[in-house]
């Protein structure tokens, strides 16, 4: 079950603006990430179900979080259909993200009131996952559908619309900038922020600068 509110869920991606996506097979690894990030001030975190046994990882992520690291929001991410979705909510998991929308995942996302972040890339898209109770919407692959100024163009009739771009090539002060300008609510980053040497050293003090730096990014390009 998961440990947050829907609502409560949302705020926490809003008001930190920015969502770690990850992977790793060990889960003292995957932990130490999730704990790095948490300690840069980033407290919403993403891990993907791209491996094997990753549910067993994501299991065991849950219960540490909860003693080690209880403000942490843990989502599962690359969710394509219902099953895995209330497989990973049963254990836990606080919101679901696919690489696109899926109506069987929202219909059980809005069931068990669990925030549904989908992947949309055309204003046909995102008008329908709306329609289906998302609030806010995973804009992937970001920038082939036209970047930030995709986002600004579909705002002007849908200022509604809450957006997440997930993949962002350029991750600088400035490239933020220009998504945040744009309209956007937060941004999903793996590589950018979880650098392949980083993990690969255990260097988990490199991550959480990493993180501090992104996220005042983020808070400047907000003003």
């Amino acid at each position: 079950m998961a440990r947050f509110s829907r609502l409560e869920v949302l705020n926490r991606i809003v008001e930190v603006g920015l969502v770690p996506v990850f992977y790793h097979g060990d889960i003292a690894v995957a932990f130490q990430v999730v704990a790095a990030c948490a300690a840069g001030g980033v407290t919403v975190f993403e891990f993907t179900n791209r491996g094997d046994h990753a549910i067993d990882v994501f299991q065991a992520l849950e219960r540490q979080a909860v003693q080690q690291a209880p403000s942490l929001v843990l989502g599962a991410g690359s969710i394509v259909d219902e099953a895995t979705a209330a497989l990973f909510v049963a254990q836990g998991a606080n919101f679901i993200v696919g690489p696109s929308f899926n109506e069987r995942v929202a219909r059980f996302c809005n069931r068990r009131k669990i925030a549904y972040l989908p992947g949309c890339a055309t204003a046909t898209e995102i008008a329908t996952a709306e329609e289906a109770g998302v609030e806010i919407v995973k804009l992937f692959p970001c920038e082939t559908v036209g970047g930030p100024e995709f986002v600004r163009a579909l705002l002007g009739p849908c200022p509604w619309t809450r957006i997440m771009p997930t993949g962002i090539s350029e991750v600088t002060e400035a490239g933020l900038a220009r998504w945040f300008k744009a309209g956007i609510v937060a941004a999903g980053i793996g590589r950018e922020l979880l650098k392949k040497e980083f993990v690969e050293q255990r260097d988990y003090a490199a991550i959480t600068r990493r993180a501090v730096e992104i996220r005042q990014w983020v808070q400047a390009a907000r003003g």
